[in-house]
């Protein structure tokens, strides 16, 4: 019999970054144990944000065969940001994408003209990695 403890350690990772994505508007609503398998029931604003929390339960467990999971896209395929003070292109890129060198997607995307420039309040659209 599966431990409801036990598979919530193995997929903090993913509990995590669901939670990395509240301020988004991501919302964890249920953790449970069904039958030998962890529930995971979250809603997420975009398809930027699913797929970083996809990406997090394939890095903890490829088959995730003790995974049920109700992830679903609240919005659409990209992501709004607006701009804090001290934001860099890498720093908003690793939060979305959880890779830094991935900033020239956000660049691209919004047609920054530089890149080093950006300015608190800013509105950004943080579009789906290929």
């Amino acid at each position: 019999m599966a431990d409801l403890a036990t598979l919530q350690q193995k997929y903090e990772p993913v509990l995590k970054a669901i939670d990395r994505f509240s301020p988004e508007g991501a919302a964890l609503q249920d953790v449970s144990l069904e039958g030998d398998k962890l529930h995971v029931k979250a809603t997420l604003p975009s398809q930027v944000c699913l797929n970083f929390v996809w990406d997090q339960i394939k890095k903890v467990d490829a088959t995730y065969a003790d995974l049920h999971h109700e992830l679903v896209n609240t919005g659409g395929d990209t992501q709004p940001y607006t701009v804090k003070p001290g934001d860099m292109l890498s720093k908003v890129a690793q939060h979305f994408y959880g890779d830094g060198n991935l900033y020239p997607l956000i660049v691209k995307a919004n047609s920054l003209a530089n890149p080093d420039a950006l300015k608190a309040g800013e509105k950004l659209t943080i579009p789906v990695k290929s």
